[in-house]
């Protein structure tokens, strides 16, 4: 793919061969986030695990201090009084039928979907739909419970869900390149600190490879593991 003059602007203002300390990897990026619009600050970690064996699947949630910076559309599919009581404490949408069909005919208006335990059974035949999209409830990322209300607070602050794929990697998005630096620091800290902890008792070895931080246009930084000040 070819490479804009921002890009490669951006790209020559730091040696990219070496891994730098987290607290520089952070500001270098966002000093090169030079796009028209927020960039999102993106974390990607690689692990040590091989995710074909399930006592090896990294996977969890994360509430980052300081948000996402984005604007999360959230979906409870939810009975009566569950749906008001969603609606209630700000989700863009809620209710059962009505959302099941219009989620079988492929609308795609929405970033989560939080479901209580009893309708399950509904949502789970939309596995094929809402699978591939990684919009399927799940109980291990709290997207699946009768505390609606305390869920869709959680995802509107800014509660994030990562799990490795196929190749080992983990990536997720961890604020705006607006933020200040301090806020940045923090969200990056507690977000890599949740995936070391989640670590499997299975794995064997060096458990993260390598970190590294870009923004959404930009050029990675590579990061220096023990700067994160975390036992890798």
């Amino acid at each position: 793919m070819a490479q804009g003059k921002r890009y490669k602007k951006a790209a020559a203002a730091f040696n990219r061969t070496l891994a730098h300390d987290f607290k520089k990897a952070v500001a270098l990026v966002k000093s090169n986030a030079t796009a028209k619009f927020d960039e999102s600050f993106e974390v990607a970690m690689n692990l040590g695990v091989d995710p074909r064996k399930a006592d090896q699947l990294v996977r969890g949630t994360v509430a980052l201090p300081h948000g996402t910076g984005k604007s999360v559309r959230v979906l409870v599919v939810a009975k009566a009084p569950k749906d008001k009581e969603a609606l209630d404490a700000g989700a863009d949408f809620a209710g059962f039928s009505e959302y099941i069909e219009k989620l079988q005919g492929g609308w795609a208006d929405i970033d989560i979907i939080i479901a209580t335990p009893d309708v399950m059974g509904e949502v789970g035949k939309l596995g094929r739909v809402l699978g591939p999209r990684g919009l399927m409830p799940n109980p291990k990322s709290g997207t699946v419970t009768f505390d609606v209300a305390k869920a869709v607070a959680e995802v509107k602050a800014g509660k994030i869900e990562f799990r490795v794929d196929k190749a080992g990697n983990i990536h997720a998005s961890v604020g705006k390149c607006s933020f200040d630096v301090d806020k940045l620091v923090d969200n990056v800290q507690l977000f890599v600190g949740t995936v070391i902890r989640a670590k499997p008792s299975s794995a064997k070895g060096k458990y993260v490879k390598s970190i590294s931080f870009s923004s959404t246009m930009g050029p990675s930084v590579r990061v220096e593991e023990q700067s994160l000040g975390a036992d890798l």
